[in-house]
């Protein structure tokens, strides 16, 4: 039997020093590219590009777009143009059936008080310098639409002439109202018409059919009644000869007579 060779024995020993280094780079690299992986994750990238999205919602766009045309449409009733506040100034008042003040105007509006007296002014200025019909005056704390007394007399003559002609069906409607609810302020006989009766009253009134009988002690409106010249006119004694309304209306046939 042979003796072991020293020589062969150290290059095997050798060999196997190497391969243990080699194999412990390896895992060495392995352990490395590990630790880079769970440092950046692979979907890193994903979330650099969703960010933004999150930070900007994708209807941001259209919120954009819709807030200047929402403030457009509430500026265009913005009264800028004095010429156009002064037509909006005068168009209230010729619907109003009491004074009405500045303040009351200025809310309306949407402007500030001191814009709406000018504009006043300056309605009262031109009704006087063009000599109108109608003339801006002050009353019962506020500002009122009235003719001017310079055309009293055409103004008298054409309501006296109108009394020769036969009522229309507003003003018997009113009349009906003024005579089944009297006394009644103005306002009520609006309010049950639905329609302003400012002029139907006044031609009532001209022609001796309704008088005024003293203030409402709650509002401080004028009170109507029918006057004797309608029950003479109607051929009535007193005003219990008026028919009663329930038969003309059956759901108010419950109703009490005075509530009719």
């Amino acid at each position: 039997m042979s003796a072991p060779d020293p020589d062969g024995a150290a290059e095997t020993a050798s060999g196997a020093a190497r391969a243990e280094e080699v194999a412990a780079a390896a895992e060495s690299a392995i352990a490395e590219q590990a630790a880079d992986e769970d440092t950046v994750p692979e979907d890193a990238g994903v979330d650099v590009e969703v960010a933004p999205e999150d930070a900007v919602p994708e209807d941001a766009g259209v919120d954009v777009e819709v807030a200047p045309e929402e403030e457009f449409e509430a500026d265009q009733l913005v009264l800028t143009d004095p010429a156009e506040l002064d037509a909006a100034v005068e168009a209230i008042l010729f619907v109003v059936d009491a004074p009405i003040d500045a303040p009351a105007l200025a809310a309306a509006l949407r402007v500030p008080v001191p814009d709406v007296i000018a504009a006043l002014d300056r309605l009262r200025i031109g009704y006087d310098e063009r000599g109108a019909g109608i003339e801006l005056r002050d009353a019962a704390g506020g500002v009122r639409l009235y003719t001017r007394p310079s055309v009293a007399p055409h103004v008298e003559r054409f309501l006296q002439d109108g009394q020769r002609s036969r009522l229309s069906q507003a003003a018997l409607e009113t009349l009906a109202v003024i005579a089944y609810r009297q006394p009644v302020t103005r306002s009520r006989v609006s309010a049950i018409r639905g329609v302003n009766v400012d002029g139907v009253v006044r031609t009532l009134l001209s022609r001796g059919l309704i008088v005024e009988v003293g203030s409402d002690p709650e509002s401080g409106a004028g009170l109507f009644r029918t006057s004797e010249l309608f029950l003479e006119r109607m051929g009535m004694q007193s005003l219990d000869e008026l028919p009663s309304l329930a038969p003309l209306l059956p759901e108010l046939s419950g109703l009490e007579h005075e509530a009719l």
